[in-house]
């Protein structure tokens, strides 16, 4: 079961870094808005049910306790990107400039997921893939 976690959390961590393209790709394109994001927003929905299924395969395998919470709290920050996303829009709908600036949040809480992603792939593969104990020499 780590072995899937970790592999898990690689893909995850793929996901994430083409996540960043899309974001990039959809801010520079010329099309309408909801359009230039589309694939930004469905791959945002994979990911986050790959954060939730992460945290659920944590627990199973029986990682630590404070893992498997970065591993919660991964999913909650994913799931927050959406709740960003959300509350933006509808102050932004309201003509203010400030939703421009909550939604400024959705590239930091990026950044965040991704630095925590990494260090759980690090933290899962050397658990998954820990080097065999040498087996003790009877004397």
């Amino acid at each position: 079961m780590k072995k899937a976690v970790s592999i898990l959390a690689t893909v995850l961590l793929a996901a994430i870094l083409v996540q960043f393209y899309l974001a990039a790709t959809g801010a520079f394109d010329s099309a309408p808005k909801e359009e230039s994001f589309a694939l930004h927003r469905g791959l945002g929905n994979g990911i986050l049910l790959s954060a939730v299924l992460l945290a659920i395969g944590a627990a199973i395998a029986r990682f630590p306790g404070k893992v498997i919470g970065m591993s919660g709290l991964l999913a909650v920050l994913v799931l927050a990107q959406s709740l960003i996303r959300e509350v933006s829009k509808s102050i932004a709908d309201g003509g203010s400039d400030v939703g421009n600036y909550i939604f400024g949040l959705h590239a930091v809480n990026g950044v965040i997921i991704l630095g925590i992603t990494v260090t759980l792939m690090r933290t899962f593969r050397q658990a998954a893939w820990k080097a065999a104990e040498p087996a003790a020499v009877p004397s």
